[in-house]
């Protein structure tokens, strides 16, 4: 039976006006994590409002040759006589970083799956506290476990890899000295890198859709069958995103990188030769000792890195945020 409602009456009808009520607790806990969140941005551009403050003279004397040449030479101390350069710094920066990259990729896809497909409920938890750990332990600990345990070992790995494969320029070597080479280094930021990339790319795997990978094994495919066809294409860009994140942090490693690399002020690309940098380790090394003018050009590397590194970090930030929506 239908039911006739007059017009008028029908506008006459007041809408309900849906609202919120929030608790005080929720109240009190949004305002703090805007706060907090306020807090860290206006920090950030503090920190590079005085780096940009305290390079600007560098900036303003050699402009883009700053960041296109090597040499770094504080001379008498004056902006006439000086020649200051990063480019040598800045490559060393990214080759280690993607030799961390691409030592660390295998592991975290073979671990993330193992963690989320394989490993029981126990083994899980006490493999994830163990990544956890890692990513607390101080960059010191890895950067003296690097110089005391692997250098050695990888020292012969290197001799190894120039013997059958120096024919290769990024192989080839000058000199056979494979002690604090850029592939020691790129070890051991692949050690610090992996559980921050791991934890993202194991996030985002569990969020395969469950109903895909069932249909997968209704249909008589294996559980390496449902991964390869479901779980790796669904969390590709979460994988990206994830190594990204690793990769911001192998940009603006400092002390494992000082300890297992010599630095030199001189670009080169061969990984397994003795003589590299990264712009991090510049600033460390040389801030102690640091004449007035040497400080003000360490403010403007710091620079440089700075917005590197931000580049990378909002573009993981970007894929993973990606990734979520896909979920959604």
């Amino acid at each position: 039976m239908a039911i006739a409602i007059d017009s008028g009456t029908a506008s006459s009808i007041e809408r309900r006006k849906i609202s919120e009520k929030r608790s005080l607790g929720d109240r009190v806990f949004r305002r703090g994590v805007t706060a907090g969140a306020l807090t860290s941005f206006v920090v950030m551009c503090f920190i590079a409002a005085l780096l940009f403050f305290r390079g600007f003279e560098i900036f303003r004397a050699f402009g883009l040759d700053f960041v296109t040449t090597s040499t770094w030479d504080a001379a008498d101390g004056t902006i006439e006589n000086a020649k200051f350069g990063v480019a040598a710094m800045l490559v060393g920066s990214i080759v280690t970083a993607v030799i961390a990259m691409v030592v660390a990729f295998p592991f975290v896809v073979a671990s993330a799956l193992f963690l989320e497909f394989y490993a029981s409920k126990k083994l899980k938890f006490i493999l994830v506290s163990i990544l956890d750990l890692m990513a607390a332990i101080p960059s010191i600990i890895y950067g003296l476990w690097g110089y005391l345990v692997l250098m050695p070992l990888a020292a012969g790995w290197a001799a190894t890899i120039n013997k059958y494969l120096g024919w290769i320029p990024i192989f080839g070597v000058e000199v056979e000295n494979f002690d604090a080479s850029p592939f020691v280094s790129g070890l051991v930021l692949a050690l610090m890198i992996l559980p921050i990339a791991m934890s993202v790319t194991r996030e985002v795997y569990s969020r395969a859709p469950l109903d895909q990978i069932q249909a997968a094994y209704a249909l008589g495919g294996s559980r390496w069958g449902a991964i390869r066809a479901v779980v790796l294409p669904f969390g590709r860009s979460g994988l990206v995103g994830g190594m990204l994140l690793g990769l911001g942090r192998a940009l603006g490693e400092t002390i494992a990188v000082l300890l297992t690399l010599n630095l030199v002020f001189e670009v080169k690309f061969q990984i397994l030769a003795s003589a590299g940098g990264s712009v991090a380790s510049l600033i460390a090394s040389r801030i102690g000792e640091a004449t007035p003018l040497e400080l003000k050009a360490l403010m403007a590397a710091g620079l440089v890195l700075f917005v590197l590194t931000l580049l990378v970090n909002f573009g993981a930030s970007s894929i993973v945020a990606r990734a979520e929506r896909r979920v959604q």
